[in-house]
């Protein structure tokens, strides 16, 4: 059944919370009176939908309906999550919730995007206090995981579980904050850096570039995949934490920073900001900043998924979840057909000197298939822990035609043989709007026990599924290319 999402604001975080919603098949509901409201929601949606998709190995959901209302009453009719996105005044956002509640059911989520106010603050007045929480996303909303998530002082634990469950399936990070504070935990810590930052700029310390360049050459690209505190136990050595405290803690009382005192804003230091900040950037507008911003988020999180580490698990677990939400029955329906084993887009990094994308990537693409036809069968994760897995034992590409940058991909399966220990998959990769098909893949798979390095027949449960598939795709048409070999012509 489909669910529905209800946005009251939709400028760049609202618009970031709809795309987000929306791209993972839920229906979004939108209120926001803004006259040009629709055309910044599409310009973030034609974002989202650029990068986003570029973080998963499976399918995504079929996109949701988007649906511009003329109210908040129409907008929060039969939403099971609302998430209020509107300018932070507190007399304002306590407005909104009280024409929400009016007209939502007494069970849907209420979240608020606010960076500043705690839920207390905006839950008093309410007729639902408990219905209110903080979830405070950052931007941009449809690439970057986290949600902070507070409760507040009327809030329950059933309502944050289930908000922790909705936030999780649409691919985002909740981080429960258990003891309300102004401004939450990130924007305490930006807050610091950006104090620090303006007063290095009035003091003529240094310009807003060569700041930008000490944090993104140097501990910025720490604390992408560290954070904070994994990096300095990592600084305290064998010691550790502790070691790494009686060691640089004495120096927290010495004056290096300013940063108990905050620079006027004056008409002069903004100008001077402004100034710097436009020969830095001035050569690239937003949009293309915007574009940039994306690839690179992209790119730095895919390196974390090959590494199962920080965002990257958390990608790999969201995939997993995507690839469960095809139903039983659908699968068993698929097994008549070539199996559809991974579907995408080319990424920035798999763009070569030629303009289009790379030898090694064509086999990347196909690796991930067999990845998810190996899940499919269910050699997963678990059943790899388990101490048995599958090797590939031989491969042949044939590399058909070119595609570039962010075409979109999809890769068909067929299983043209098995045995107890054998698999023998052929990989179809089509241009996916093109149905042009760009290349094709020949694999054989050796199941091995990882304990003593050597082949083994696969369980039963993996044999009885593979005979299933074979049944039928044994009907199917010997594929072109099936058993070549290379050769001058």
């Amino acid at each position: 059944m489909k669910k529905t999402a209800a946005c009251i604001g939709g400028g760049v975080i609202g618009g970031g919370w709809i795309a987000r919603f929306l791209l993972h098949g839920w229906d979004v509901k939108v209120f926001d009176p803004a006259p040009d409201a629709q055309r910044q929601i599409e310009q973030v949606l034609d974002s989202a939908r650029h990068s986003l998709p570029a973080l998963a190995d499976v399918a995504m959901p079929a996109e949701g309906q988007l649906i511009f209302c003329q109210s908040v009453a129409a907008a929060v009719r039969d939403a099971i999550w609302i998430q209020e996105s509107v300018p932070e005044r507190l007399a304002l956002k306590h407005a909104v919730f009280q024409q929400i509640q009016e007209h939502c059911s007494p069970t849907a989520l209420l979240g608020s995007s606010t960076s500043g106010f705690k839920a207390s603050d905006l839950q008093k007045k309410s007729a639902r206090p408990a219905q209110i929480m903080v979830a405070h996303p950052f931007n941009p909303v449809y690439l970057l995981p986290l949600v902070e998530l507070v409760a507040g002082v009327n809030g329950t634990a059933e309502n944050i579980a289930s908000a922790q469950q909705i936030l999780t399936e649409i691919g985002m990070k909740p981080l429960v904050i258990h003891r309300e504070i102004d401004a939450h935990i990130a924007d305490r810590l930006l807050e610091a850096v950006w104090r620090e930052a303006l007063w290095l700029v009035k003091d003529d310390i240094a310009s807003t570039a060569e700041i930008d360049d000490a944090i993104r050459f140097g501990f910025g690209l720490r604390w992408a995949q560290m954070g904070l505190f994994e990096t300095y136990r990592i600084a305290g050595g064998e010691a550790g934490m502790a070691h790494f405290i009686s060691q640089f803690g004495p120096a927290l009382a010495w004056p290096w920073t300013k940063l108990m005192d905050v620079p006027e804003l004056t008409d002069a230091l903004v100008e001077k900001i402004s100034a710097q900040s436009d020969q830095q950037s001035g050569m690239h507008s937003i949009l293309e900043l915007e574009r940039i911003r994306d690839d690179n988020l992209v790119g730095i999180m895919r390196v974390q998924k090959a590494a199962n580490w920080g965002v990257g698990e958390m990608l790999r677990r969201h995939d997993l979840h995507l690839a469960s939400l095809t139903s039983s029955t659908e699968k068993v329906a698929d097994l008549r057909q070539i199996l559809t084993m991974y579907q995408g887009e080319v990424l920035p990094a798999w763009i070569d000197y030629n303009g289009h994308m790379n030898e090694s990537n064509y086999l990347q693409v196909m690796s991930l298939a067999t990845d998810n036809f190996l899940t499919f069968i269910g050699a997963d994760r678990d059943y790899v822990a388990s101490g048995k897995s599958y090797f590939t034992a031989e491969t042949h590409l044939r590399h058909l035609a070119q595609v570039k940058l962010n075409e979109p991909l999809i890769v068909k399966t067929q299983l043209i043989d098995q045995d107890a220990k054998k698999i023998q998959l052929f990989h179809r990769l089509y241009q996916a709007s093109s149905d042009e098909l760009l290349a094709t893949g020949e694999h054989l798979l050796l199941h091995v026990d990882l304990n003593l390095a050597k082949s083994c027949p696969s369980g039963a449960a993996i044999q009885r599924k593979l005979t299933q598939v074979h049944r039928q795709h044994a009907k199917l048409e010997v594929p072109v290319g099936l058993g070549n070999s290379i050769k001058m012509r």
